[in-house]
C-alpha cells in the first residue's frame, strides 16, 4: 500500500441507546498532518476517537483508508495502519513496562520477535523516557507512567495513523511538551498522521496544523487553529470568553477571568476577548 495514507470519514453517526452522541462528521485527516480535536465535556471527542480506533463498531456512515472502506482491511492490517492511545488502561494486567511496549510489534511479528523488532521497542521506550522502568509492573506505575508506556507502545507499533485520546492528561507539563513536541516530530519528519483529542486549547493552537471544534456530537468549524478559536466560536462553545496574550516569546490562549458570572463578561473584558494583548515578559511570564 502507498505510503502516503489518508483516513476519510463520512457522515457518520454513533448513538448509545436512544441519544445521538456524534452526528453527521465528515472530515478527512491529511497525510502527515496533526489536527486536534478541541470541544466541552460530553462533545464527543472520545467517542470519535474510539470509533475510528474500532472500539465502538456499531455506527452509520463510512470509514476509509485511501478510499477502501475499514471493512475490506483485516484487523491485523488495520493494526498496522492505525495506533491507539486511549485516555486510561481500566484493566491492567500484571506485565512489566518492557512486555507492554512489546505488544506493539504484534501486528508485524511472525513466531518471534527480531532483533529489529527488539531495537524499535528500545527506541520507543527511550523517546518517551521510560528506559528506566522497563522490569516495573504496570500495576505498580502512576497514571502518568502509564500513560507514557501506552504512547510507547503506539510509536514501537510503527502505523501511519496515531489515534490520541487525550494523551497528556495525567502527565506533569514538561512531559505534556515532550509528548506533543514528538506528536508533531513524527508528523513532520516521518509523515504519519496524528488525530488528538485535547482539552488544553494552548497544546491545539501551537501544534496542530489543523483544529477541529466539536459541540454535541457535530462539527462546528475546522481548519486552522487562527480560524477555528475565535472569540466567537470558543464562547458560543464553551461559554467563556477567551484572550490571546502574545509575549516576546510566545503567544497563549487564556480565558478572561470574571469573577462573576463566566458566561457573562463585562463590556471592557468582552472588548478584548480574543484579541492580541502586547505583555512584557517578567519572572512570572510563561517560556
Amino acid at each position: 500500500m502507498n505510503c502516503q495514507i489518508q483516513l476519510s470519514i463520512r457522515d457518520l453517526c454513533v448513538r448509545y441507546g436512544l441519544n445521538s452522541v456524534l452526528n453527521q462528521l465528515s472530515f478527512d485527516l491529511l497525510p502527515g498532518e496533526v489536527m486536534c480535536i478541541i470541544g466541552p465535556n460530553g462533545s464527543g471527542k472520545s467517542t470519535l476517537i474510539k470509533t475510528l480506533a474500532g472500539i465502538i463498531s456499531s455506527h452509520t456512515g463510512s470509514i476509509a483508508i485511501n478510499g477502501a472502506s475499514v471493512d475490506t482491511y483485516s484487523k491485523n492490517h488495520i493494526a498496522q495502519l492505525i495506533g491507539y492511545v486511549p485516555q486510561d488502561f481500566q484493566f491492567l494486567t500484571s506485565i512489566t513496562v518492557l512486555e507492554a511496549v512489546i505488544l506493539g510489534r504484534r501486528p508485524h511479528v511472525g513466531w518471534s520477535l527480531t532483533s529489529k523488532d527488539l531495537q524499535i521497542v528500545q527506541n520507543a521506550m527511550e523517546k518517551v523516557q521510560i528506559s528506566s522502568m522497563a522490569e516495573k509492573l504496570l500495576t505498580e506505575l502512576s497514571g502518568g507512567e502509564r500513560q507514557r508506556v501506552f504512547i510507547a507502545r503506539a510509536l514501537a507499533q510503527e502505523p501511519r495513523i496515531f489515534l490520541f485520546d487525550e494523551p497528556t492528561s495525567a502527565l506533569d507539563i514538561r512531559h505534556q511538551i515532550e509528548v506533543f513536541s514528538m506528536i508533531r516530530e513524527i508528523s513532520q519528519n516521518q509523515g504519519r498522521s496524528v488525530l488528538v483529542a485535547v482539552h488544553d486549547l494552548n497544546f491545539a493552537y501551537h501544534y496542530a496544523n489543523r483544529v477541529m471544534l466539536i459541540d454535541e456530537g457535530k462539527i462546528m468549524s475546522i481548519g486552522s487553529a487562527e480560524e477555528v478559536m475565535t472569540e466567537e466560536n470558543i464562547r458560543s462553545v464553551y461559554g467563556v470568553s477567551m484572550q490571546l496574550v502574545n509575549s516576546r516569546n510566545d503567544t497563549f490562549l487564556l480565558p478572561v477571568w470574571d469573577h462573576g458570572n463566566p458566561s457573562e463578561p463585562n463590556s471592557s473584558e468582552s472588548s478584548h476577548c480574543m484579541n492580541f494583548l502586547e505583555i512584557e515578559p517578567t519572572a512570572k511570564t510563561l517560556a
